[in-house]
């Protein structure tokens, strides 16, 4: 039996093997999974209850709870119960994991990013 080591069963950066990235991003690849998890990355950690996430997409609960479900199961978001809330948040370290996957070798190690110029900003008169 093989045991476990980073170098036969993780991806080094976040511990992403090829098989869940393409999860993730099957997951992600469909209109409402997508506009539910960038709903999550933007209310924080702190999550949202699935009656609040359903509510502001307009969905019916039984389809807000069968996209919820693919996306857990794709690894990208976690859940937790309060009281009789199920309250459901973004997986911020398997998302940054993904990105970190995804742009590994972007630009052969080399800053690819453009540099942040300064707005310059031009007054008008007063006519």
């Amino acid at each position: 039996m093989f045991g476990l080591t980073s170098n036969r069963y993780f991806h080094i950066l976040g511990n992403m093997e090829t098989k869940q990235v393409v999860d993730a991003l099957g997951a992600l690849a469909q209109e409402t999974r997508l506009a539910v998890f960038r709903m999550l990355v933007e209310a924080g950690p702190a999550g949202l209850p699935a009656g609040e996430i359903s509510t502001r997409l307009g969905l019916p609960a039984a389809t807000a709870s069968f996209h919820l479900a693919q996306l857990t199961r794709a690894g990208l978001l976690a859940s937790r119960t309060q009281g009789r809330f199920v309250i459901y948040s973004a997986d911020f370290e398997r998302m940054n994991a993904l990105l970190g996957f995804l742009t590994e070798n972007c630009c052969g190690g080399e800053s690819c990013a453009p540099l942040p110029q300064p707005v310059k900003v031009v007054k008008r008169k007063a006519s």
